[in-house]
């Protein structure tokens, strides 16, 4: 589950606390809305923590060294122009 599903579960919980009205036997539906929201919440806090910690490691760039052409002469020695 990542950020955007964190965001979901707290969407979910505050619609079922604060935006409905039924009544089911057995489930108290407010307290499903709050669980779901401290889930979201405790999610969104542990993805930014992570988020935060996590650094982007550039590679070391290896200088290129172009090797010295020896000529021998002018034009063509070995039939392919080096």
């Amino acid at each position: 589950m990542g950020l955007g599903g964190c965001i979901i579960l707290i969407a979910v919980g505050a619609i079922l606390t604060f935006a409905t009205d039924w009544h089911m036997h057995g489930v108290n539906v407010t307290v499903v809305g709050l669980i779901l929201m401290a889930a979201g919440l405790i999610g969104v806090a542990t993805f930014s923590g992570i988020a935060r910690r996590r650094r982007v490691v550039v590679p070391p760039t290896t200088p290129v060294v172009e090797g010295e052409r020896h000529h021998h002469g002018e034009g063509y020695t070995d039939g392919y122009g080096v």
